[in-house]
């Protein structure tokens, strides 16, 4: 039997142990709006269609108690993680200059050898956020 295709990226995680230091970064700096947030936990952003979830890992390691009413099994990463916005390939210079008119170094700016750019920064937690267009992959 095959497998059906999935039709798209729901969600995906990041993990910061500062969640506060998170939320200043991806909802006032980026502008992202935060539509979950449990204090020592966790800190959940609209981005378009799909969400960015930004774990405190040491909340999510072990998982949800026995016989919790949202069984979510433990998870969580060590080191820094990465995460792409989908961007408009026209607004990379405005992007950039965004970022740095708040501070945020960039660590990297280039071109693909299939022609699409990438900006790449790092968040609070140290985990690398790029800006890319979609051209980057399709």
């Amino acid at each position: 039997m095959t497998a059906p295709s999935p039709i798209g990226t729901l969600e995906s995680a990041l993990y910061a142990e500062d969640l506060g230091a998170a939320e200043t970064f991806y909802a006032e700096i980026l502008g992202l709006r935060v539509i979950a947030r449990q204090p020592d936990r966790h800190v959940f952003f609209a981005v378009g269609e799909s969400l960015l979830l930004v774990f405190d890992p040491r909340a999510t390691a072990a998982g949800a108690p026995p016989g919790a009413r949202l069984p979510v099994p433990g998870h969580g990463a060590s080191g820094p993680g990465h995460y792409c916005f989908k961007v408009d390939a026209a607004a990379l210079d405005r992007w950039r200059d965004h970022l740095e008119a708040h501070d945020i170094a960039i660590e990297a700016d280039f071109a693909w050898p299939n022609g699409a750019r990438s900006i790449y920064v790092r968040d609070p937690a140290g985990n690398s956020v790029e800006f890319a267009p979609a051209s980057l992959w399709f």
